[in-house]
């Protein structure tokens, strides 16, 4: 399985817009977004985002790490 690395938080937006999430607000250094049919939002810091986050937030997408690696290799 491919190794996570870190990730600019844009890039990351870039992804979450791909697959259809939308930017809902921001909370101090914290950007939220929103999909139809997930049970809570995305949460990103404006920051580098460390792979533990990136999981978390594919977990809540169900999104497998697999997958994630192809939009973010076409973007």
């Amino acid at each position: 399985m491919p190794k996570l690395g870190v990730i600019h938080w844009k890039k990351f937006e870039r992804f979450l817009f791909a697959v259809g999430c939308q930017f809902s607000r921001e909370e101090g250094d914290h950007r939220i977004y929103w999909k139809r049919g997930l049970k809570r939002p995305i949460v990103i810091p404006r920051d580098s985002l460390p792979p533990f986050i990136v999981l978390n937030n594919l977990r809540t997408l169900g999104i497998s790490r697999d997958k994630y690696l192809e939009i973010i290799r076409g973007l």
